[in-house]
């Protein structure tokens, strides 16, 4: 497991993806306030260049754009962020198919294979998880986590989940609230990103399912 919490939640017209900011070496606290939560933007893009700076209590809402959060090593998970932006723009505007290609190559490639980190990936339209194992998940849900406090910010989100009034980003900031309070490598400074759409997460999934059954 690795010693941090990512979080991503879909609720709504509203994904959130939020992370804590400890980076421990052992029982170490090496850095309090890491950023392990980012925005992708299609190069060319008039926002690819506003995605600068660290902060310990950060949101930017926009509606364009791929978010990343990851847990394990940097250097792994920054050469990982380099090979997905690479498939990206391979294949603009479809993250189901860039996010395989990733997993395919992490899965087979000697180099790749060595890796030790984990990612979420998400976009207007979908939610994934990334492993080393060629895994591809997709949560039935909305709800997706990685890293050792996941399993207790995955159970809050779940039990949050339905509560009128809670939108994703409320719902991801509590769930890690009460992760945080629970896995020791996990703190409070947490940085999040949010992208909101026209279109209702439960609508746009209905949408594709019928333009999946038209296939």
């Amino acid at each position: 497991m690795h010693g941090t919490t990512i979080l991503c939640v879909r609720k709504g017209n509203q994904i959130c993806m939020i992370g804590d900011g400890q980076v421990s070496k052992g029982s170490v606290v090496v850095k309090p306030n890491a950023r392990k939560v980012r925005r992708i933007f299609p190069k060319g893009s008039s926002s690819e260049s506003s995605t600068g700076g660290s902060s310990s209590e950060s949101k930017e809402v926009k509606e364009d754009g791929t978010i990343v959060g990851f847990a394990g090593s940097t250097a792994d998970a920054f050469t990982l962020l380099e090979r997905l932006e690479s498939k990206l723009e391979e294949y603009p505007g479809q993250l189901p198919r860039s996010c395989v290609e990733l997993a395919k190559g992490w899965r087979t490639d000697k180099y790749l294979r060595r890796l030790e980190a984990s990612l979420l990936v998400a976009d207007s339209k979908h939610s994934f998880e990334l492993t080393g194992n060629g895994d591809v998940l997709e949560s039935h849900n909305g709800i997706l986590g990685v890293g050792s406090g996941s399993f207790y910010a995955i159970a809050a989100a779940r039990a949050l989940i339905d509560v009128d009034g809670l939108d994703a980003e409320m719902i991801a900031r509590k769930s890690m609230e009460i992760a945080s309070d629970m896995c020791v490598y996990t703190n409070k400074e947490f940085i999040s990103e949010t992208i909101v759409t026209d279109v209702d997460n439960d609508e746009n999934e209905g949408v594709e399912s019928k333009d999946e059954k038209k296939e």
